[in-house]
């Protein structure tokens, strides 16, 4: 048996002579690049200085950004190469619609990311007097204010948005973005019903906690709720559900509420719902 056939066997792959795909013009490999994903682009990058240099290429990063980046990006980011305003894209998000939604792309896929402000959501407690609720500044918190819940019995959160806002032909998980003061009594411990899902069809439910029971419940109880996790950035953050973009002429409904516990709540502070792509499995 031949070295090949055995090396075949073993699931190796041999490469016979050098590759000419090194040969082609550095244009060509961008533009071949381009049809890739951040990530492989990356990736490609180490494979020889040939293929580094057509990674670099502007012709590769513009067609990671999505089309209307000029409108986007402050004036003084504009000379920077494509590559640079990506990646500016990725790690600082941007105000977009006076304020009111906050935007930035996935760093490995290039996908598009929106947080909604409270500003674009419908809150029970708005129109309630102040003492159920009131608006305050946090430095970390990407918009100018957001709502503390000071005292109320009856809590609703919805939220909607216009799937152009997202990449197409992506699957997307909705979070909520808070953080709590003094274990956000009358809710924190409380299962909350949520429900995500396109306008006008099915939407997908579950339970979540804002912070989680302290006294000793079942198992399944536990196990069969949503618990939130603490970000990056120092906020919390709970998985509301996941829905599937396939085109950019839809409504996507997020929605949060408790209104079965007569206990009275307190304690919440809400950044906003954040659309993102969901998790590879």
């Amino acid at each position: 048996m031949s070295s090949e056939s055995s090396g075949e066997e073993r699931g190796e792959i041999f490469v016979h002579g050098p590759s000419s795909f090194n040969d082609l013009p550095e244009d060509c490999i961008s533009h071949i690049i381009s049809f890739t994903s951040p990530r492989d682009a990356c990736v490609a990058a180490s494979v020889s200085k040939t293929f580094a240099s057509a990674v670099h290429s502007d012709s590769v990063w513009e067609k990671f950004l999505p089309p209307e980046y000029l409108s986007l990006v402050p004036q003084s980011q504009v000379s920077l190469s494509k590559k640079e305003l990506y990646f500016t894209l990725c790690h600082d998000p941007l105000l977009i619609e006076d304020g009111k939604k906050s935007f930035w792309l996935e760093k490995t896929s290039g996908k598009r990311c929106i947080m909604l402000s409270p500003n674009e959501m419908w809150i029970t407690w708005v129109s309630s007097p102040q003492y159920f609720w009131r608006w305050i500044s946090i430095p970390e918190a990407r918009f100018e204010g957001v709502p503390e819940l000071l005292n109320v019995c009856w809590f609703e959160v919805r939220g909607r948005i216009s799937t152009r806002y997202l990449s197409p032909m992506t699957r997307y998980s909705v979070y909520i973005v808070f953080k709590t003061k003094n274990g956000c009594p009358g809710l924190g411990d409380v299962p909350v019903e949520v429900e995500v899902g396109l306008m006008g069809q099915e939407s997908s439910q579950r339970l979540i906690y804002f912070v989680g029971p302290s006294d000793q419940r079942t198992e399944r109880e536990m196990r069969d709720v949503m618990k939130p996790e603490k970000r990056e950035d120092g906020w919390m953050e709970v998985e509301l559900g996941e829905f599937f973009n396939e085109t950019s002429c839809d409504e996507i409904s997020a929605t949060v509420l408790e209104n079965k516990s007569p206990r009275w709540k307190r304690g919440l502070i809400i950044q906003g719902f954040e659309f993102r792509p969901a998790k590879s499995p």
